[in-house]
């Protein structure tokens, strides 16, 4: 289970109704695909070993006795595999007779767990068969070998930090409070269901949607096996629908009707971190369980699991389009308030033909048509310097006059140039300070032009030069509204795309598809021959490896290390390793060396899950030492 990743498997053999002997023979023929695959819990469906769909044959004591016989001669079939395998069946204890899941590892069975829910409605027809299982556990003897037996029992294993498991069967999971959620509480990280749930019109939805949002609001891995074909169909069909969820994902579904056994890498580490980030979760541990220790080889997982190279921006162009909608609403949301409480009228923003300035005017146009104000009063700020190349100049004024702004030029040549002297500053030496310099001039130049007009200031830069430090400290960094703060720069070029694809506009839309064509660059060294000189990509590494890097680091508290695994997958054939190694590594340097930058932010909107706010998502120390990222990143 290196870096956390635990393969699992849904599993559903094609069984004979009543005959356990051969249900344990097929259930252990999948077994050995599911080991050779490289699964570490294997989960088949309830009551598998006899069929769901005995009826009243389960009261028939052949029939039982030849289920538990089958139980041990699947035992003995686990033996020296490295797995947790997980069956059903009917057992009988004190004259009650249970629907049962068996937790079986090399050899043993660890725990056998009764179904706390039986259902006795519609077409199910448990309770005249089944008893409720008991939650305090006991002992069950078999053989002479004394078993846990009980609904309150977890198995945890003691060399994978995180890996428990609990269980439950099929109509608990549709309960109003789920056995599972008792598990979860007290430590839980796996839920495995063992169902025989069947096919009506539209429940494979719901059902989905039970999965999903179980594994959601447990924070947990969700593996759900269902019976599938051998069923009788007298009077039902089953479709094994088996599903793997992860933290409210669908990691692996099969599709209906084809028995198919479906894999997925859990990440354990990931499911522990999100639980430390709630901070609420599993408070209540006066619940009376008993853990049953295992132990499972380590080793690195051959992963199946894949990872978008671009985790904030849907992949799916349906969703993508809502995703821009909503998070433009959400940004221009956050400056209508601020607009009603400060009473302005007017806002400045410095814009540069660049596609950050150009969505922050786009979101202020917004705003300022939501609060039926005139868009004359957005004063749009172009400020030529040393750097700027025609084809930026001319996109920044035609996006202003196409929207309806008012365009201003301020030349600070002249301005940074008597600046230079006054402090000493050789103009041919293009250093950080010849650099800084224009930047502090522009950002000065619109303060007192927000001054003059009454207005805010509206800041331009988004989250990934935040990440990085990417701004000129009380330059472009400062401002009194930052809109795009909360907007990585992959996702940036999305929203300007889905506006330019929208707008009814044809030379809206042309400005919009030119600057989207325009290298990053802050333009503040001298163009070569009229084209942009200086891009950022080529000094702090592609925005698309950062974005990545910030994402798998803040919001799933990834190890460098980790982080790089995932990394050459995703990227494979884009960058090779020692490109991903050489931005990781100056990711993780900037990212700690830059914080006293994010620590004093303006205020600005979260739009995702993952932000930089000191107020919000990121308290961290500006002087926070690197040093145990950077060593780990040195050794990849």
């Amino acid at each position: 289970m290196k870096h956390g990743f635990l393969k699992v498997a849904a599993v559903t053999p094609k069984i004979r109704v009543a005959d356990p002997k051969y249900n344990a023979q097929v259930i252990c023929e999948k077994l050995e695909t599911a080991y050779e695959n490289g699964a570490k819990i294997i989960v088949f469906p309830e009551l598998c070993l006899t069929g769901y769909t005995c009826n009243d044959l389960f009261l028939q004591e052949i029939l039982l006795e030849e289920a538990k016989k089958q139980l041990l001669s699947v035992a003995d079939a686990t033996e020296g595999h490295d797995a947790i395998v997980i069956v059903g069946l009917p057992l009988e204890r004190d004259g009650r007779l249970y629907n049962v899941a068996a937790v079986i590892q090399d050899g043993v069975i660890l725990g056998l767990v009764p179904k706390s829910n039986i259902p006795s409605y519609a077409e199910f027809y448990e309770g005249r068969h089944f008893t409720e299982g008991n939650r305090e556990v006991t002992s069950y003897y078999l053989e002479g070998e004394e078993i846990p037996f009980g609904v309150n029992l977890l198995f945890e294993c003691t060399n994978m930090p995180g890996v428990v498991v609990g269980c439950e069967i099929c109509e608990d999971l549709w309960v109003a409070n789920p056995p599972s959620t008792d598990h979860a509480l007290m430590g839980a990280t796996v839920i495995a269901n063992l169902s025989a749930s069947n096919e009506t019109v539209g429940k494979d939805e719901y059902r989905e949607l039970l999965v999903k949002s179980t594994s959601a609001r447990l924070l947990c891995g969700y593996i759900y096996t269902s019976a599938g074909e051998g069923e009788s169909t007298q009077d039902l069909v089953f479709g094994a629908h088996n599903m793997i969820a992860e933290n409210g994902a669908i990691l692996a579904q099969a599709k209906r009707f084809e028995g198919q056994t479906v894999y997925a890498d859990l990440d354990i580490n990931r499911i522990r971190s999100e639980r430390r980030r709630m901070g609420t979760f599993g408070k209540e541990k006066d619940l009376s369980y008993v853990a049953v220790p295992f132990k499972l080889h380590v080793e690195e997982t051959s992963l199946e699991r894949t990872f978008g190279n671009m985790p904030f921006v849907p992949g799916n162009p349906l969703t993508r389009n809502k995703r821009c909608e909503e998070i433009l609403s959400i940004q221009s949301y956050g400056l209508k308030k601020r607009y009603e409480h400060t009473h302005c009228k007017t806002a400045v923003i410095g814009i540069s033909g660049g596609l950050d300035s150009t969505l922050a005017l786009l979101v202020t146009v917004r705003t300022f048509d939501m609060l039926g104000l005139d868009r004359k009063g957005i004063v749009a700020v172009t400020m030529p310097c040393f750097g700027t190349t025609d084809r930026t100049y001319d996109n920044a004024c035609k996006l202003a006059q196409t929207l309806g702004a008012t365009l201003e030029e301020v030349d600070i040549k002249e301005a940074v140039m008597i600046h230079f002297r006054d402090i000493g500053q050789n103009p041919d030496c293009h250093d950080v300070t010849y650099e800084n310099g224009q930047a502090r001039e522009r950002t000065q130049v619109l303060m007192d032009i927000a001054n003059r007009t009454g207005g805010l200031v509206i800041g331009t830069g988004d989250m990934s030069e935040l990440a990085l430090g990417w701004a000129t400290y009380n330059g472009d960094h400062m401002s009194m509204y930052g809109v795009n703060a909360g907007v990585p720069k992959t996702l940036v070029r999305h929203l300007v795309r889905y506006y330019a694809d929208t707008c009814d506009n044809e030379l809206l839309r042309e400005v919009l598809l030119d600057v989207l064509d325009t290298p990053v660059s802050p333009e503040l060294l001298p163009p070569v021959d009229g084209v942009i000189a200086q891009k950022t990509e080529d000094l702090v590494g592609p925005y698309e490896l950062h974005d990545f890097f910030l994402y798998y680091m803040l919001r799933c508290s990834y190890s460098p290390e980790k982080i790089y695994r995932i990394a050459l997958e995703s990227f494979a054939g884009i960058y090779d390793a020692e490109t991903i190694k050489k931005w990781l590594k100056t990711f993780c340097r900037r990212f700690f060396q830059q914080q006293f930058k994010r620590s004093c932010l303006p205020d600005g909107p979260k739009v995702g899950s993952v932000a930089v706010s000191p107020r919000g998502d990121l308290r961290m120390p500006s002087d926070a030492s690197a040093a145990l990222w950077m060593e780990q990143a040195e050794r990849l």
